[in-house]
């Protein structure tokens, strides 16, 4: 088996899989009579396609234990799809990049530190939600009468670890 490890979450690491959702620091625009500061990430969380529309979930994950064994991906082609923790509560997200499907050396790892969510791009290649810290979840996705999943089982079984 292929071993694993995530490398800590950056912008810059995660940018050809999609966005972190994090302050991305400078002061942006003031709004609310001066009460609060906006900094919009992103204009488009390409939701629409083919019909879809904007879904707004909540996922209560249990915490994982690892190392964890990684045997399908899954990936989203019409939409992007969006994990942001409520309250500090670390993940991992496992990733691979859009297109045919991934073979082992294709998968990377990232562990958020806890006060992070990722947007993924549509078509990304992905694990389902990897909670290291028990917790809720609140997820954006987009939503259409058929299904829009497509799930690969991976040709060699990864053991993802944390350490």
């Amino acid at each position: 088996m292929t071993t694993l490890r995530p490398l800590p979450l950056t912008p810059e690491a995660f940018a050809p899989f999609g966005l972190v959702i994090q302050y991305p620091g400078g002061t942006g625009r003031t709004i609310n009579s001066g009460s609060a500061q906006r900094v919009d990430l992103t204009a488009d969380l390409q939701l629409q396609t083919a019909g879809g529309t904007a879904a707004l979930a909540l996922f209560r994950a249990r915490a994982r234990v690892f190392p964890q064994s990684l045997t399908m991906l899954e990936r989203h082609a019409l939409g992007s799809q969006s994990f942001i923790p409520l309250g500090q509560r670390r993940f991992v997200i496992v990733v691979a990049p859009a297109g045919a499907a991934p073979s082992a050396a294709d998968v990377h790892a990232f562990i958020t530190n806890g006060e992070q969510g990722i947007t993924l791009l549509p078509g990304v290649w992905h694990h389902a939600l990897l909670a290291v810290d028990a917790g809720d979840f609140v997820v954006i996705e987009r939503a259409a009468r058929a299904v829009d999943c497509d799930e690969v089982n991976l040709a060699q079984p990864l053991t993802l670890l944390l350490t």
